[in-house]
């Protein structure tokens, strides 16, 4: 017999069950044993609250699905429902916030995630509108139960179809199921049971080798996926598996990511050609290959059936190649396809790849190469280019300066981790100036570890300052600057629309920050700033509050790693008292001396939404040497 804990809030308010909550239990067992109750739709407001209240996931998904079927009967018969259809209605609406609160409950480090991208992106887009917290809660639920069922199908013990694999007491009871019986709960224990119930509500999952079997298109036969991250993909048995959901979901499917996969030419080619069709194009937006290996592909070209995948992307917004083992040869080859197929590609990312000398071939007086830029080709919607950990050098970026033309809209460029030094950036220069010019004009750039000295990041930043508009965001982290670079970082800051600054590990020292205190002007418009690792001292406590009284609209400071003593926060203390401050988070991990100090803890009064902004260090044990090399 089943029981549930329906009925607690009774229980532990000590009070004599009342007629509804009576009721509302009587109802909810009757539902979650499989019963109808058919006049569901007919119920008194107050119960029917009291039920979607009340009830555990699995027994609010009956309630729910028999609310839909009554509620869309009675449509069919009735074209103007008068105030009952209004309350159909309203109570669609009460389902989904009930959801919402399960979904939280359940998964409070996802409700944050799905909440932030909500305001980011103003509306949950991916999600369709009839289903939302309820289509939400069950994809979860399924990724769990696929998640479980995984790490048992990996144990060397298992032999068996993975549909027949239980799934556990805990993920039973989270959805409001026990039983007693182990014949009457055998059913629901299975993830078979839990893919044929709740797969409907599958958009986006991920799924490892090992469930990547011929079953597995049976098991999310009734899924409709917009999205699939597949991992360690590396044999034949798991490619048969992927190209059957592929071919499945052709029609839906909009993201697809492969992570730590092995293919060899023919089973990519063989996955590729399960995307597309020679009648019309996919409609794939993103495509993502990440720490993976695709064989041969250090030779000129990949495999035809990738060309056709990427030629007939009319949809195709976003690529990435991360980590992918890709040489020189095939980094110009994906380039050259893309330009010629005149997508409207808005990402391109091609980043911890080999390919230095990949753009040789490019003839530098006329800016175009028979194999690579015609006359007529280009990439006019790319506004994210991105060539981190690429080894290119300085004569890449000479070559790099000519293809950038061909991308008039770029306003993200990424070239971090590649030994650029001084001379390739001063052949960049050109392309800034006139890129700075546009009407829509490059904002964000990352020179992050790029062996750059104070010299060429000083050109860098005075061609800045002649833009029609200014840099949204810089990073020089982790370039040996010195504190000479301070002077012409003082007067960047000034610029009117920089927002963000990363100088982590440029060595600036105590000098640098007291040069860039002196010179900085008095309104900074900056939003975030990285100062970390640069053994400040005291006098980089001096320029943080100096910083907080002059940029209104700073919200985050990362600090760490900076030497500060404690008796040097006193003036940060001060600022912070008397500034009108937007600031949300100071980040001091990393200087010791700060932990268990007394002008430390003054700084923890300061709170934002119950969160402290200032992040003191919790200390290290003594035998661990302090050391702030990353």
């Amino acid at each position: 017999m089943r029981t549930s804990d329906l009925g607690q809030e009774c229980t532990k308010m000590q009070q004599i069950p009342s007629l509804v909550s009576l009721c509302v239990r009587a109802v909810a067992m009757e539902i979650i044993d499989g019963g109808h109750f058919e006049g569901v739709v007919e119920l008194p407001d107050e119960l029917l609250d009291s039920l979607m209240m009340n009830l555990p996931p699995l027994a609010l998904q009956g309630l729910h699905e028999q609310y839909v079927c009554s509620s869309r009967a009675f449509h069919s018969k009735s074209i103007n429902g008068g105030n009952k259809r209004q309350r159909f209605d309203a109570k669609y609406e009460g389902f989904d916030g009930v959801w919402k609160a399960l979904f939280k409950e359940r998964w409070p480090e996802n409700f944050k995630r799905v909440e932030l991208i909500n305001k980011v992106d103003g509306a949950r887009s991916s999600i369709d509108h009839e289903n939302d917290w309820q289509q939400l809660y069950w994809e979860t639920h399924l990724q769990n139960c696929l998640d479980e069922a995984a790490e048992r199908a990996m144990l060397p013990a298992f032999d068996g179809h993975i549909g027949e694999l239980s799934v556990s007491d805990s993920i039973l009871n989270s959805i409001g199921y026990s039983a007693t019986k182990a014949d009457s709960c055998s059913k629901l224990q299975t993830l078979w049971f839990h893919c044929n119930k709740f797969g409907c509500y599958a958009r986006c999952l991920r799924l490892s080798n090992v469930l990547c079997v011929p079953e597995i298109s049976g098991l999310l036969g009734t899924s409709n996926l917009r999205a699939l991250v597949f991992r360690s993909i590396k044999c034949k048995s798991h490619v048969d598996g992927v190209c059957d959901l592929l071919r499945q979901n052709r029609d839906t499917l909009k993201s697809l990511e492969f992570v730590h996969c092995r293919f060899s030419s023919t089973s990519f080619s063989q996955i590729c050609s399960c995307i597309f069709s020679e009648a019309e194009p996919h409609g794939i937006k993103s495509f993502s290959i990440k720490s993976s290996c695709v064989a041969d592909s250090k030779k000129s070209s990949l495999p035809a059936d990738f060309v056709s995948f990427l030629s007939s992307g009319r949809s195709l917004e976003s690529i990435h190649l991360s980590d992918t083992s890709i040489g020189s040869k095939c980094a110009k080859w994906i380039l050259d396809t893309l330009l010629k197929s005149s997508l409207n590609l808005i990402t391109l990312e091609i980043s911890d790849n080999d390919i230095r000398g990949w753009l040789s071939k490019v003839d530098r007086r006329s800016g175009e190469c028979p194999s690579l830029l015609g006359p007529k080709l280009s990439l006019k919607s790319l506004s994210i280019l991105n060539l981190r950990g690429c080894n290119l050098c300085q004569d890449d970026a000479e070559d790099l300066n000519y293809v950038l033309i061909h991308m008039p809209n770029l306003t993200s460029l990424d070239l971090s981790d590649n030994p650029l030094e001084d001379e390739g950036i001063r052949s960049l220069i050109p392309y800034f100036v006139k890129a700075f010019e546009k009407t829509s004009p490059i904002s964000d750039v990352n020179l992050q570890n790029c062996s750059l000295s104070c010299k060429g990041v000083t050109e860098f930043l005075e061609s800045s300052q002649t833009l029609r508009e200014p840099l949204n965001s810089l990073s020089v982290a982790e370039n040996n600057l010195s504190s000479s670079v301070a002077a012409p970082l003082a007067i960047f800051l000034g610029s009117p629309g920089v927002k963000a600054l990363n100088i982590e590990a440029i060595g600036l020292e105590p000098l640098g920050f007291q040069e860039l205190e002196e010179k900085m002007p008095k309104d900074v418009p900056l939003v975030r700033i990285n100062i970390s690792k640069n053994r400040g001292g005291s006098d980089c406590a001096s320029f943080i509050s100096k910083l907080i009284m002059q940029a209104p609209d700073l919200v985050v400071v990362d600090a760490g790693y900076n030497f500060i003593l404690p008796e040097a926060l006193m003036t940060v203390h001060d600022a912070l008292n008397h500034s009108t401050r937007k600031l949300r988070r100071l980040d001091l991990t990393g200087n010791i001396r700060l932990s268990h100090s007394v002008y430390a803890s003054k700084l923890l009064e300061y709170h934002v939404h119950g969160k402290p902004i200032v992040i003191i260090p919790s200390g290290l044990p003594s035998s661990v040497p302090y050391d702030d090399d990353p």
